[in-house]
Formats: structure tokens, C-alpha cells, sequence
């Protein structure tokens, strides 16, 4: 069984107005500044709440101008949303104001909703509901209002009933309502980011990953003997979870479920301090062991990056 939501990871364009945004109008903490593990001639970021804690964990691997734009649909996750304390949406409404971000509110399981989109589409919620809190102290934006911990993520599944199985049987979320077309389920063994929304708007078809798009979406675990029972569910289930693989700050094992959305099991540990003070997160360009001896080479194909005050 899981415990709740670990990360979420998208794909944006360049990284300055990426960083621009979600550092600069979200007031998230960048944790950690590396590169993609499999791809290392560009960026990938981490944001997180003030302890760069799982289940607060936003990453983007940055694409070039040109990319080619995604389009959310089914087999994909369409959203990710924070949670914050009574009275947030509206503090946000007028931080976002100020900003000249477009947002909607609305209404859902009794929880209200600010809805925006980041520079490349992402659509990114704010919701009064769920454990708030965790927020980066030494950021932007007041502690009172900082985004911290996920509230929950949404997935447009091709086969949501399958899906469902999987959240249920395998990852130990339960069904706690529907409403409107969309179904939610809980983690009751998350303290905090433990809620998956299944819903697809009328006339989304297939996704196109890009620009603008969740790559994955992970789910924590305690330790490796945990990843280990869950794979064995995954398999028994009859799904093809992959061997963990090392992320340097978490292990990873990966599953394409049945409706179409890439998850990951992802450990707790060893976390973002292992290769830098956790006093000094993202200042800095960590690289893995492989790809030290080539450090010069891969700093001069990345573009620099300056972080908002």
C-alpha cells in the first residue's frame, strides 16, 4: 500500500519563465536544480514546501521554445492542486490579481476551487480543504498563504473503472464520493496529499504528451521493502511495473495502469539533502555520480537560471 501522493512531474518549455512562475508568483521553494537522469543536456527542477518534504513535490523537465505543445486527455493527469487554509482563495484571487494570472473559482465536494494555468497551460488548483500547510517560510509569499502540501491530483483515464481497481486494490486509496461526472478517492493512510480525482471533460480524447502536460504522477512509500510489496501487488494485478531505478533522491518503480496514466512508487528516502544542506536547497547544479566527469560539458549546454527573491 501506498501513503499518498510523492510528486508530480510535467513538462514545460524553457526554464526561466517556468522558474519566473512558479518560484516567483507561486512562492515555491526550488529544492533542486539537476538534470534529467536520462536526458542530461537539460534541466530538471524540483519545487517543494519549506521542507522539501514528499506529497509537495512539483518537477518539470523544461523543453525548448519550439516543443511541441501536449494536450491533456485521457490517459493523463489534467491537474494538480495545492490545499490551503480557510479564506486561501481568496487571498490567492488577489495575489494571482495582482500578477495578471486568469483564474476561475468553483465549487466541488463542498471545497472551494481556484483554478489558473501555468506558462505553458499546466492547469494548477488552489483548494480550501485537505492538510494545508508545510508552506516555504523563507519565500515570496506570507507563511500564512504559502502553498505546501498537495490537496490532490486529477486523472482523465481511458478506462476509469480500471483505474479505480488499481487506486483501490493496489495502492490503498478508497472511494469517498462523486460528484458531477468526477469520482474521489482517499488515502487513508496519507497525513497530507492523499486524495485522486478521476474525471475527464465532456470531449477530452486521447492525450498528447508536451508542453503544458503531466509526465507522471508518483505515489510514496516508506522504504524499498514497501516498493517491493507494492510491485509484487502490480504484477500480481497483471500490470508490468518496472525493476527500481535509482533518482538519487528516491527509488522509483514505474507502471503504465490500465487507463493510460504513467505512476510511480517513489520512497521517502533518502530525500533532497543527500548531496547538498538542506539550508542550501537548489542553489546549486547537483549532478549525479555518472555524470560528474562531464559536468563542464553539460553546464555549458544549460541556459543559467535566476531564482525571484
Amino acid at each position: 500500500m501506498t501513503s499518498g501522493l510523492h510528486h508530480v512531474t510535467a513538462i514545460t518549455g524553457p526554464a526561466q519563465p517556468t522558474v519566473d512562475f512558479y518560484s516567483g508568483v507561486l512562492g515555491l521553494r526550488l529544492v533542486k536544480r539537476t538534470v534529467n537522469f536520462d536526458d542530461p543536456g537539460t534541466y530538471h527542477l524540483y519545487y517543494a514546501d519549506g521542507d522539501a518534504a514528499p506529497g509537495s513535490i512539483l518537477t518539470f523537465f523544461p523543453w525548448a521554445a519550439d516543443a511541441l505543445r501536449g494536450r491533456p486527455g485521457q490517459g493523463q493527469a489534467s491537474a494538480v492542486a495545492y490545499a490551503v487554509a480557510q479564506g486561501g482563495v481568496d487571498a490567492w484571487a488577489d495575489r494571482l490579481a495582482g500578477a495578471g494570472v486568469e483564474r476561475t473559482e468553483a465549487e466541488r465536494f463542498g471545497e472551494r476551487v481556484l483554478s489558473l494555468r501555468g506558462p505553458d497551460g499546466l492547469a494548477v488548483e488552489v483548494v480550501e480543504g485537505g492538510a494545508a500547510g508545510g508552506g516555504w517560510a523563507g519565500g515570496p509569499v506570507d507563511a500564512s498563504l504559502a502553498l505546501g502540501a498537495f490537496h490532490s491530483v486529477t486523472l482523465c483515464s481511458a478506462a476509469p473503472w480500471a483505474t479505480q481497481e488499481v487506486l483501490v486494490g493496489v495502492l490503498g486509496f478508497e472511494v469517498a464520493g462523486a460528484e458531477g461526472g468526477r469520482t474521489r478517492l482517499v488515502n487513508p493512510a496519507a497525513e497530507r496529499a492523499g486524495t485522486v480525482d478521476l474525471f475527464c471533460a465532456p470531449g477530452d480524447g486521447a492525450a498528447r504528451m508536451g508542453t503544458g502536460t503531466v509526465h507522471h504522477v508518483a505515489f510514496r512509500v516508506p522504504d524499498d521493502r514497501a516498493q517491493r510489496e507494492v510491485r509484487d501487488a502490480l504484477l500480481a494485478a497483471g500490470l508490468h511495473p518496472t525493476e527500481p531505478v535509482d533518482r538519487q533522491y528516491f527509488r522509483s518503480v514505474y507502471v503504465r495502469e490500465p487507463g493510460g496514466v504513467l505512476f510511480e512508487i517513489a520512497t521517502d528516502p533518502p530525500g533532497f539533502a543527500v548531496d547538498e544542506p538542506a539550508d542550501a536547497l537548489g542553489r546549486s547544479l547537483m549532478l549525479p555520480p555518472q555524470y560528474e566527469p562531464v559536468r563542464d560539458k553539460i553546464e555549458a549546454r544549460l541556459p543559467p537560471l535566476a531564482v525571484p527573491a
